[in-house]
């Protein structure tokens, strides 16, 4: 079981009067923040962030110059904001944890067969499986149940972890170099006064600090503005994965079979697939991704999910069980041309938040963790040799460049942007890149824009009319919000804020048919009108965010912000 630790409760029990508190920082408008100081601290206890302070924690046994770790995470528990298909390389968790057969991991399936399928409306036919989808070796697994573990594991070896609290702010010195985070006030009302709970966020400062924030992280794209970290790479781009886990009928389970599937019901605009992996104890884990490029402002990529599992091959392996758990979370798919620049003085990107997915491989658990662990070597080397704040680490970067990580994304850095080309052009190319030339030409395809600014307006299209859900095999989104089990108050700060509040209205609405109400997988935005139609405006339900991001990535004006809500609000993942 995981033992979480709460902030407050930690900075009783690790507090020291002349370490810990020695510093108090002083508003203008608000009390002081209390203040905790580490050697390190990390954004995030997803795979890298946790693969960082282990792998950090295992130096300092090993070395003999112990270093102090921090890891704060928004979620109310390690593992709950986790989502991911997942069918596991343990390539990263070899090299971190070698004996970890032998730790009582959570349970994994291991693959037994690989396939892939091109789907039409009502048959299919197979397609080869590319050498990076084999699965020899891998395993069907829960991410969010493998990061609780890692969690268990990071707090043997002393790594602090805080869970529930949301780093909403980057501290900067004097220069400008990162000296740490700030946790988020809580107890903040909707109209921004105090509620009797209010209390001060803490300020978590460090020699180095790790983002490990995930797809899109809010933090993050601070960090990418103010050190022009994304100066010398391609825009990224996005796609967004939605995932149900069901509990099928005992005769139709088959532990370990990989099932992808491309075509049908998507057209030929849009790039996107599925994912269908058969699970220990009668699980399916079932999912979507649709990429975040789509041109068309009428998709709706929760409801094209919701369309492929008619598809007869989809069926029949869901008629008759049980959907258990859902959620959605956005995935960076930009691969090499797309990772920003890693470090700046004080700190560092790793996992997701950089963006080290291999698409081709429908994989990133393990780059991410690799990324985490290399980190966390430069980070000691450095520190053990000067121990100073607002360092730069760029060594992190050269090493990675020369690991294996890189080696992966070079290979098939080509695959993604060809798809620009559209989709039979893209499948083809993608074949001859993976099955034969495997990346060694001369040149390197290009991320043509943004994925917001693929939005075309609505004026171009068709309103697409989707099936009513069964409520057996499909169903409606609030329904399946609800075994997501996310949870925000409701009387806190609206997290999805909006630059300017008429472009809605003025834009999205009457230029591209309400997007928002479409590409969002939790029902989070809705238009209503006067009774005859007109003056339409926007209504933000905040409190259905499940944190996937899109309307960051996808709003096509860039209007909405997406910021971290009070920490410990959000989904409550426990199978993803």
């Amino acid at each position: 079981m995981w033992r979480g630790l709460s902030l407050r409760s930690g900075l009783r029990r690790l507090g020291q009067p002349n370490n810990l508190f020695r510093h108090r920082f002083f508003s203008t408008e608000l009390e002081p923040r209390e203040s905790m100081e580490f050697d390190v601290v990390i954004v995030g206890a997803g795979p890298s962030g946790l693969s960082t302070a282990i792998k950090l924690r295992q130096l300092s046994a090993e070395k003999g110059q112990d270093l102090s770790v921090c890891v704060v995470e928004k979620g109310a528990e390690v593992g709950s904001h986790i989502l991911s298909g997942n069918c596991f390389e343990p390539h990263a968790l070899d090299e971190l944890i070698p004996d970890w057969k032998q730790r009582d991991p959570p349970t994994m399936t291991s693959v037994t067969h690989d396939r892939v399928l091109f789907l039409t409306e009502n048959g299919s036919f197979p397609l080869p499986v590319p050498p990076q989808m084999h699965n020899e070796g891998n395993y069907v697994i829960s991410l969010s149940q493998l990061v609780r573990w890692m969690g268990n594991q990071a707090q043997e070896l002393g790594v602090e972890i805080f869970p529930g609290f949301a780093a909403s702010e980057v501290l900067y010195d004097d220069k400008g170099a990162v000296v740490g985070i700030a946790t988020g006030d809580v107890g903040v009302a909707k109209d921004g006064s105090r509620k009797s709970t209010f209390a001060r966020g803490i300020e978590l400062r460090a020699k180095q600090t790790v983002f490990s924030e995930g797809c899109r992280g809010s933090l993050t794209k601070t960090l990418f503005k103010k050190f022009n970290l994304r100066e010398k790479c391609e825009p990224q781009t996005y796609g967004l994965g939605i995932k149900e886990v069901w509990e099928v009928l005992p005769e139709k389970s088959k532990p370990g079979e990989v099932l992808h599937t491309v075509g049908w019901p998507l057209d030929k605009e849009t790039y996107g697939g599925s994912f269908l992996y058969h699970a220990h104890g009668n699980k399916v884990y079932v999912g979507f991704v649709v990429g975040l490029d789509y041109p068309n402002p009428y998709l709706s990529p929760y409801q094209e999910f919701q369309r492929y599992k008619t598809h007869p091959k989809i069926r029949e392996i869901l008629e008759g069980g049980q959907c258990i758990q859902y959620g959605a979370r956005s995935i960076n798919e930009g691969g090499l041309q797309s990772i920003p620049k890693l470090t700046f003085p004080g700190g560092l990107l790793v996992g997701c938040t950089a963006g080290f997915l291999n698409v081709p491989k429908v994989k990133g658990t393990h780059t991410a963790m690799k990324s985490g662990i290399v980190a966390a070597e430069a980070i000691y080397e450095s520190l053990s040799q000067n121990p100073s704040e607002g360092l730069e680490i760029t060594q992190y970067a050269t090493n990675l460049e020369n690991s294996w990580v890189y080696d992966e994304l070079k290979e098939v850095r080509n695959v993604r942007p060809s798809f620009h080309w559209g989709f039979w052009p893209g499948l083809i190319y993608a074949g001859l890149e993976t099955i034969i030339l495997k990346g060694r030409v001369p040149w390197t395809l290009n991320h043509k824009q943004p994925d917001h600014t693929a939005t075309r307006p609505a004026a171009n299209y068709k309103p697409i009319a989707y099936p009513k859900p069964d409520g057996k095999l499909t169903f409606d989104i609030l329904s399946n919000l609800y075994r997501s089990g996310t949870n925000h108050d409701h009387d806190s700060p609206v997290h999805l804020t909006l630059k300017d509040t008429s472009v809605p209205a003025n834009v999205n609405f009457k230029t591209f048919a309400a997007p928002e109400s479409r590409f969002c997988p939790a029902k989070v935005y809705e238009y209503v009108t006067d009774d005859n139609g007109a003056n339409p405006r926007l209504v933000i339900n905040a409190q259905n965010c499940l944190h996937c991001k899109a309307c960051d990535i996808k709003d096509p004006t860039q209007n909405i912000n997406w910021v971290c809500p009070e920490g410990g609000g959000g989904p409550a993942y426990t199978e993803m």
